[in-house]
């Protein structure tokens, strides 16, 4: 019921930011510890958005400032819930905690409601979850370290939702070729087919041969400190990733946050409330198949591309983009958006990227920026749509040259300021600068 009735929530809001766009042109088994009280398990409601120049961007999810507002169940139930009480608790409720200890070469079985503390080390131990459909599980991580070989160290088969809280430092990795559980292709360090909520004060330091995290349903995170290094994604997700707090240091191979469902192109968002990134990617370092939302926090993120989605929506924060193709892009990957499209609402952004066919920004849509301070480093193009380009406010300075209109590809292929002759896609002259040819239209 709960992922029916979330789904029908992000039906609903797709197709009503669809029509605005439209609109716009645009071996040891553990029992039971005592459950927590429902109190514990609330959040809140979001409230919808709208910027100033009509386009909806209200969407499923509420910001930082919203998430306490109000005290719904941890059931999901109520509208617009994404970070409830109990996700936002950095120091767990361990009276009647249950306290089990690795060992090496066995399974830890967890097969009903509760809170178990995992303390040890170990090597090719895992940590299995295979409870109730409505239970809830909360692992709490106290200076635990697990080598294995060939499969995952935390396995949820089976919850309602499972919590992975922090405290000291935890080391868990996976150094060979992932083996499935039957038809079930484990491929990730932790690796949940439920939702999973990481919160706590302390340090997780990830490994990873493939994956480091990977959940088949949403993934979230509220405190702790986390260190990733994968040969495939760091943190994936089929439905969601939603950051409110934490840190982060992820190196890896491939994408470092990735959401996405193959089987529905209707899900798959990202959405970042605060916290500290630090990503170093092969690939993206934030890929979505519908949508990013960046509300505010410290993001530091280095790859391929910087942020990839069909809908891009920056509110607030520091982030500092370095592409080596592009540094934003909104391309086609969700039938849930007519246009896709880039909206920058506030924010300090600094973006470079590298030289050959590159754009700081780049649309296959629309750019709409309404505020924020967006300063681009780019020896070819600033930015690149193909619908509209709207500057209603904010300052946008183009290798140290503030202007005041959004150009179609600023920059020349030679690097620097177009010459006197050049015309970008606006029809706006060229600078003068040494060297330089006009911009490519």
């Amino acid at each position: 019921m709960k992922r029916m009735a979330m789904k029908q929530k992000l039906t609903m809001f797709f197709l009503m930011t669809a029509l605005a766009v439209l609109l716009t042109g645009c071996g040891g088994s553990a029992t039971a510890g005592t459950s927590r009280e429902s109190a514990s398990d609330s959040g809140s409601k979001a409230e919808n958005q709208t910027v100033d120049n009509g386009t909806d961007t209200s969407d499923p999810v509420d910001t930082k400032q919203d998430s306490k507002k109000n005290d719904d169940d941890d059931s999901g139930e109520g509208e617009n819930v994404l970070f409830t009480k109990r996700d936002l608790e950095q120091s767990p409720d361990l009276t009647g905690a249950k306290t089990l200890t690795v060992k090496d070469g066995e399974t830890l079985s967890i097969n009903a409601e509760g809170t178990y503390v995992i303390t040890g080390t170990a090597k090719n131990c895992t940590i299995k979850v295979d409870a109730d459909k409505k239970a809830k599980i909360q692992l709490v991580l106290q200076d635990v370290t697990v080598t294995n070989t060939d499969f995952p160290v935390i396995y949820v088969v089976s919850a309602d939702k499972c919590f992975v809280t922090l405290q000291g430092s935890n080391s868990l990795s996976v150094t060979g070729s992932f083996r499935s559980d039957g038809e079930t292709n484990t491929d990730a360090v932790i690796y949940s087919r439920e939702d999973l909520t990481f919160n706590g004060t302390g340090t997780l330091t990830l490994t990873s041969s493939e994956n480091g995290i990977s959940g088949k349903d949403d993934v979230k995170f509220t405190g702790g400190t986390y260190v990733i290094t994968s040969d495939l994604d760091a943190i994936e997700a089929n439905d969601s990733v939603a950051v409110y707090d934490g840190t982060f240091t992820i190196v890896t191979k491939k994408d470092g946050i990735h959401s996405e469902n193959d089987d529905d192109n209707t899900v798959g968002w990202i959405v970042i409330a605060g916290g500290t990134m630090n990503i170093q990617a092969k690939s993206d370092c934030l890929q979505a198949t519908t949508y990013v939302r960046i509300d505010d926090g410290n993001l530091k993120l280095n790859g391929s591309e910087g942020i990839e989605g069909t809908y891009i929506e920056i509110n607030d924060g520091t982030i500092d983009i370095y592409g080596s193709d592009d540094g934003i892009n909104a391309s086609r990957k969700s039938k849930s958006y007519a246009t896709p499209t880039v909206v920058i609402n506030g924010g300090d952004l600094k973006i470079e990227v590298g030289r050959g066919d590159t754009d700081a920004i780049d649309a296959n849509g629309d750019i709409i920026v309404n505020g924020g301070t967006i300063d681009i480093t780019s020896t070819v193009s600033s930015f690149d749509y193909d619908g509209k380009a709207e500057f209603n406010g904010g300052t946008i300075i183009i290798n140290g040259t503030q202007v005041d209109s959004i150009p179609k590809s600023m920059m020349g292929p030679g690097g620097g300021w177009g010459g006197p002759g050049g015309q970008d896609g606006q029809n706006n002259p060229g600078g003068h600068g040494p060297g330089g040819r006009g911009s490519r239209q």
